[in-house]
């Protein structure tokens, strides 16, 4: 069987948001957990520093990209029911 590459969100399932940051690009993916106890994605933004953003120190980059999912995804984790994970 071939897995859905995304699922549409279900606001009553729980939520988590994973990121991850390096010295040249930034990568967030919203996730949900489905009837079969797996954690699918439900979005995902990745985007390339650029010459400033290279320049921050690695705790303000951190923040950077946590910051950035939060604005993006703000619609879907202000109505969850569950608390989410970042």
């Amino acid at each position: 069987m071939i897995e859905p590459v995304l699922v549409i969100p279900d606001l009553d399932k729980k939520s988590k948001v994973e990121a991850d940051m390096s010295d040249f690009a930034m990568r967030e993916v919203l996730l949900t957990k489905c009837e079969d106890k797996k954690w699918r994605p439900v979005a995902c933004i990745s985007k390339s520093l650029n010459e400033a953003k290279k320049n921050h120190k690695i705790h303000d980059k951190v923040m950077l990209v946590i910051i950035r999912c939060l604005d993006a995804w703000r619609y879907f984790l202000e109505g969850a029911k569950n608390q989410f994970k970042i």
